[in-house]
């Protein structure tokens, strides 16, 4: 691929760091300081120069002024890394509309996966439209019930549109009416938003990364291994699993590529999670969860557009498992946004 001014774009609402500028001289020895973690942005910032594009970032802060500066911005092609627009997550869509309105180049799902993916409830009627296993679920929002199935105990209750396990933690899981209510009173008054109520499925967490666009490639399954969690605590990926580091939850869990599934499993896991990514009309790269039961059956639980693409993320470690480097993916993902680009311009030619 001929070398691209790629511009590296993230939100820095509710963050007080800088972008960092890329260093250009050794330090002297001395004392030596702390390593930090990189953020994602950075690794892909080095990844692209690794590559021999150009990388610049390009940051939105939530004022009207940073979308100006976007659609000014001379870069060939955007790596978008937004989640959310002056704190509201639900807006990412909205961004990426802007970006189809300026005519640019972006990796990732465009407005319509976004919305998809975001609306759980939605994404788990489609989901059932076509077949594909989702727990029965419930959608209510102020005494207001959007759609029911007929659902049992034990339930799990969460914001219908929040990703990162945001909102979801050991009291998510219920068992009895009572504690149904507290915890849709929790969720409507916490985030402003509608619970959804699914029936919670007991089995392997697993994760199925998809890269590509015309003909999309499931990558090598990961699991999440919820097993050594405390007694009693509910197995699931909560945010005590997966952001509170001090807590037991965080330190007994791990993920890891997928092992001890037949064949039989590993194809039906793949094939789900790629007519899932093809449903909702994901681009480029995308993740989805899975649970896998004893019995072997499998259930969609949510999808993941544009995931976390961390040197130590699933999707990466899914990546590395199928052979590639981080360098090799980004260059993947980048490629695939191109191509896409291109063959969308050609569909819109008279």
């Amino acid at each position: 691929m001929n070398k691209l001014k790629v511009g590296v774009l993230y939100e820095t609402w509710g963050h007080d760091e800088a972008p960092p500028e890329p260093e250009k001289k050794k330090r002297r020895p001395g004392k030596q300081r702390k390593k930090r973690e990189k953020h994602d942005y950075e690794e892909i910032f080095e990844a692209l120069e690794k590559l021999g594009h150009e990388p610049s970032y390009v940051t939105l802060d939530g004022e009207d002024k940073t979308l100006t500066a976007l659609a000014r911005c001379e870069v060939d092609i955007f790596f978008n890394l937004v989640e959310s627009y002056a704190g509201d997550d639900t807006k990412e869509m909205q961004v990426a509309g802007y970006l189809d309105l300026l005519g640019r180049t972006y990796t990732g799902a465009g407005p319509q996966g976004l919305y998809l993916a975001q609306d759980k409830g939605l994404a788990k009627k489609l989901f059932g439209f076509h077949g594909i296993r989702t727990p029965f679920f419930a959608t209510c929002y102020q005494g207001t019930l959007d759609h029911a199935h007929d659902i049992k105990f034990p339930l799990i209750v969460k914001p219908v549109s929040e990703d990162g396990s945001l909102g979801i933690d050991q009291g998510s899981v219920v068992d009895s009416v009572k504690e149904l209510m507290q915890r849709i009173h929790y969720v409507q008054e916490e985030f402003d938003s509608p619970a959804l109520i699914e029936e919670y499925i007991e089995g392997r967490e697993i994760y199925a990364g998809v890269l590509g666009n015309q003909r999309p490639e499931t990558l090598p399954l990961i699991e999440l291994d919820l097993s050594r969690l405390p007694a009693g605590m509910p197995k699931v990926a909560g945010t005590e699993v997966k952001w509170e580091k001090d807590s037991e939850a965080y330190k007994v869990t791990k993920s890891a590529p997928a092992e001890d599934l037949d064949e039989k499993t590993t194809e039906l896991l793949s094939k789900t999670a790629l007519a899932a990514y093809q449903i909702l009309k994901l681009r480029d790269y995308g993740r989805i969860d899975m649970r896998l039961t004893p019995k072997g059956d499998v259930y969609v639980i949510e999808a993941n557009p544009n995931p976390w693409l961390s040197s130590d993320s699933e999707f990466f470690m899914s990546a590395k498992k199928s052979g590639r480097s981080y360098a090799d993916m980004i260059g993947e993902i980048i490629e695939f946004a191109c191509t896409d680009r291109r063959r969308r311009d050609r569909v819109r030619l008279p």
